[in-house]
């Protein structure tokens, strides 16, 4: 007989089996064709004996499975969880965020194009949820995982904490409300060998087609037609409003060169009745984000079309100023900076510049070496990207030859320091201009593919050509089939989680390396480039699977916890929570480009929604909900500052209507000035017909 200790023991196991273990959905009900792709489904949670479990039909290869239960009462309990566990072992996973351990999970927050995808030799199976149900608005938040090792794809109900820069971990306590409650998903399979080379694609084109396309065409995600509105305001408040804070000058060598610095804060605001404050020192770059080159391009172009002396005469400075980096042998620095200074106010400390008098030159302070940019190494991302839009400026804007021969003697430093598998490295000592240890075979090796592809069409030379296509088949071999997608904005920016152990290694749990959007970028550009060249398919195809993968990370629909626009904004790493990040800017031309080659129109609506998507976050009454967040955070702001725009929304995690999840600073070569850059420079390759069309194909 069991005493009274033993009959506790085995009541408290039933009441566990009864309520928190998992039980199988009705397997017997899953259609036939579902069932060679899933073992099963298991709930827990909640009473799985009351769940109601529909399965349909929605196409040859796509079904779709909704649940729900009625709760005659309020319950609290941890979770609700489906366990969706694939019949084959994959060999390859994806998933938008990081789980690294069981606590871990994929919050809604990060559900800008949801998917799970697992792929083997010979199937493919994806899991979206159902973004319609989400849409209605939740009691309890929605969340994702993917753990690779126990071989189960999850989708469950429950709160979330933010926890590192940026992941997300499970919270006790979740309230399921009494009535009905139901989630749902879409279930992708697949047997073709084409969907297992690419296994985005399917994903991209239901996401886009189910949510993103209509939306796109009611004219989302901005709430004003047009883009010259904002770009003409972008440019009154960099060069009239703003511009004491912004805009610097100063001489060098007999020449008046200046540009725009590097980044400016709310305390600058000629609004702001304080003391301004500066957030970091005094500089102006040109490296792989932050490019004054690049904003000058799009400042050229304004001021050509609108017969703006004053504006042509700034981006004519910012040219010199390139021009004025020094080179060593070739290589060359990315940032001219001041010394800084901080003074106390009242018991309060502030920080200024010394002042232009002080310069000095260094390079980016992202990396994993030191954050005193004089003492950081060259990065020869930084410097390939810069002698890109150097040879831009002369094919397409004005031929000075002196854009050509500094980037030629870049590029001839550059060859030469390509390795036998064909991979360039990362960053170079200051003294010796060797490789150091970190990222030496990374698809950073992607941009200066590019930028030696546009210099072989403008000089002919083959030696540049060949060195490009050696670097293309490195990464399309050991980067491309694995999604090793590291560049030094994976560990070494504001995420800097995994730094010390993860670099060159997958993440267990999840199959999958911490990925940067950045390096899908440069490699999908990369291999467009060496199509147009060599017309060898097998690059178009490379290009359009990994062109597939970075549209994963662009918003396909309107979460209601958002409240700015959110369409075709695009996010940044599996490992960090930022909305429409001033990349999509960027990633908005070669988008369209890949959708004008393939004659894809989701591509060029795509495209031209990251572009619109660049100019949501601006402080301006063309974006009146925007504007809204924007005035319940920093409540002084005036038509003043109308143009000024952070880099992107919900950078920390979480978001409200009163303002949390808009920032404190515009960066504007990587906001509204980069923003700008995109639109003139896609208007001049396509002509207003692209923008005045776009919402009708």
């Amino acid at each position: 007989m069991l005493g009274r200790a033993g009959m506790k023991y085995w009541i408290w196991v039933l009441f566990f089996l009864v309520n928190h273990c998992c039980s199988a959905l009705a397997q017997g009900n899953m259609p036939v064709g579902l069932k060679r792709y899933i073992s099963n489904i298991r709930s827990s949670g909640l009473d799985t004996a009351a769940l109601d479990i529909v399965y349909s039909k929605i196409e040859k290869n796509i079904y779709k499975v909704q649940v729900s239960l009625y709760l005659k009462e309020d319950v609290q309990t941890d979770h609700w969880e489906f366990s969706i566990r694939p019949a084959f072992r994959p060999r390859f996973n994806w998933a938008p965020h990081l789980t690294p351990d069981s606590n871990h999970v994929i919050a809604q927050h990060v559900f800008r194009a949801p998917a799970l995808i697992v792929t083997d030799a010979s199937q493919m199976l994806t899991v979206i949820p159902d973004l319609d149900l989400l849409q209605k608005g939740s009691a309890v938040p929605w969340y994702m995982d993917m753990d690779a090792r126990e071989n189960r794809l999850v989708l469950g109900m429950g709160e979330t904490a933010i926890k590192e820069h940026v992941l997300f971990t499970r919270k006790p306590g979740a309230v399921f409300p009494k009535g009905r409650v139901s989630i749902g998903f879409y279930c992708i399979v697949s047997d073709q060998q084409e969907a297992i080379r690419n296994p985005f694609q399917q994903a991209v084109s239901f996401l886009w087609k189910k949510w993103g396309s209509p939306l796109f065409r009611k004219g989302e995600p901005l709430q004003h037609a047009g883009l010259e509105p904002y770009v003409k305001q972008t440019y009154e408040w960099a060069f009239k409003n703003w511009r004491p804070a912004v805009w610097q000058e100063f001489e060098l060598d007999g020449k008046k060169l200046g540009a725009p610095v590097f980044i400016v804060n709310t305390t600058q605001s000629p609004n702001y009745k304080g003391i301004p404050n500066q957030r970091e020192f005094l500089s102006i770059w040109n490296q792989a984000w932050f490019n004054s080159l690049r904003s000058a391009q799009g400042l050229y172009r304004y001021a050509g079309r609108t017969g703006n002396d004053s504006l042509m005469r700034y981006a004519l400075q910012t040219k010199e100023l390139a021009l004025s980096f020094p080179q060593h042998d070739g290589i060359f620095p990315s940032v001219i900076a001041t010394e800084m200074e901080e003074v106390t106010v009242d018991g309060k400390k502030y920080r200024g510049s010394k002042g232009w008098g002080t310069r000095y030159w260094g390079n980016s302070n992202r990396n994993p070496y030191t954050w005193d940019a004089r003492k950081a190494p060259y990065h020869i991302a930084d410097m390939s990207f810069t002698a890109y839009w150097m040879l831009v400026w002369y094919d397409e804007l004005e031929k000075d030859k002196r854009l050509l021969q500094y980037a030629q003697r870049y590029a001839d430093a550059l060859i030469g320091l390509q390795d036998a598998r064909g991979f360039f490295p990362a960053w170079l000592g200051l003294d010796d201009l060797k490789p150091l240890q970190h990222l030496n075979q990374s698809p950073e090796t992607s941009i200066s593919i590019t930028f030696l592809l546009k210099l072989y069409v403008l000089t002919g030379d083959p030696r540049y050509r060949s060195s490009a296509v050696k670097a293309m088949h490195a990464v399309m071999e050991d980067i491309v089939p694995e999604g090793r997608w590291e560049d030094f904005e994976t560990y070494w920016s504001c995420s800097r989680i995994g730094a010390a152990d993860w670099v060159g290694r997958k993440i267990p749990r999840n199959n999958m390396y911490k990925q940067n959007s950045f390096s899908i970028f440069w490699t999908a550009q990369a291999l467009l480039e060496m199509f147009q060249i060599t017309k060898e398919k097998n690059y178009l195809v490379a290009g359009q699977r990994v062109l597939d993968e970075l549209l994963l990370w662009q918003a396909v629909w309107q979460p209601p916890y958002m409240a700015v626009r959110t369409l075709g904004g695009f996010g940044v790493m599996n490992g960090d929570a930022e909305w429409n990040d001033s990349r999509q800017s960027l990633f908005a031309e070669l988008i369209i480009r890949y959708g004008t080659l393939l004659r894809r129109p989701d591509y060029r609506q795509r495209g031209i929604a990251a572009l619109n998507a660049s100019f949501v976050m601006m402080y301006t009454p063309l974006n009146p909900g925007t504007m809204q967040q924007w005035q319940a955070r920093w409540p002084f702001f005036n038509r003043k500052d109308y143009g000024f725009m952070m880099e992107n929304y919900g950078h920390n995690g979480s978001t409200n209507a009163q303002g949390l999840g808009i920032g404190e600073f515009t960066i504007y070569d990587w906001g509204n000035g980069a923003a700008a850059e995109a639109y003139n420079r896609i208007l001049d390759h396509y002509g207003p017909g692209l923008f005045k069309s776009g919402h009708a194909k």
